[in-house]
């Protein structure tokens, strides 16, 4: 290995943000799953899956102020027989938790992809309560909940957590792992690295 500790964990970070090609091949299968609507609240984690979305005249995006807005917007979607999905960071579990009552009681699907913070190389201690209570949370208010750590995993289970929202109408929240999306830090944000 070559260059200093900092260097290679640079490298690391860059090579699991990017996360090979996990965001197309998730933007293919929603295509072949008939999702139609994507619901967000932007987030770099999701940044790449976002553009091929966008890029797809054949989606509808809907940015939201707030992430528990998703959760109508899709169960009132799904009543108009459009299928759709709920993309948003861990930070938004807690705001949705009342909200998500509305597919758990009423038995409609929604599928979220959750990208998770508070967790591997997280340098914001803010984020550290949400993100490490976000799957309890979920799975309290009576979401199913996948989670995955490594790009090889996410299709697979995108598509098995599609197919288990839609096929028994319940709550079900992909977690994409801090590990496998790499830690976000500001400072080279800041510095437009």
């Amino acid at each position: 290995m070559t260059g200093s500790f900092q260097e290679r964990s640079a490298r690391g970070s860059r090579s699991a943000a990017g996360g090979g090609d996990w965001p197309e091949r998730v933007h293919s299968l929603l295509r072949a799953e008939a999702i139609d609507l994507i619901a967000l609240v932007p987030d770099a984690g999701h940044a790449a899956l976002i553009r091929h979305c966008e890029a797809d005249p054949g989606m509808r995006m809907v940015r939201l102020s707030t992430e528990e807005e998703g959760v109508a917007l899709l169960a009132g979607a799904w009543l108009g027989g459009i299928r759709g999905v709920l993309l948003m960071q861990s930070s938004g579990v807690g705001n949705c938790i009342n909200m998500l009552s509305l597919p758990v009681m009423a038995q409609f699907p929604l599928l979220m992809l959750v990208t998770m913070r508070g967790d591997h190389g997280e340098f914001n201690p803010a984020q550290l309560p949400m993100g490490q209570a976000s799957p309890r949370v979920l799975e309290a208010i009576g979401v199913l909940v996948k989670q995955v750590d490594a790009t090889a995993q996410v299709e697979e289970t995108v598509h098995g957590a599609l197919r288990l929202a839609f096929n028994s109408c319940r709550p079900v929240a992909v977690l994409l792992g801090q590990k496998m999306l790499g830690a976000k830090d500001f400072r080279k944000l800041a510095r437009g690295e």
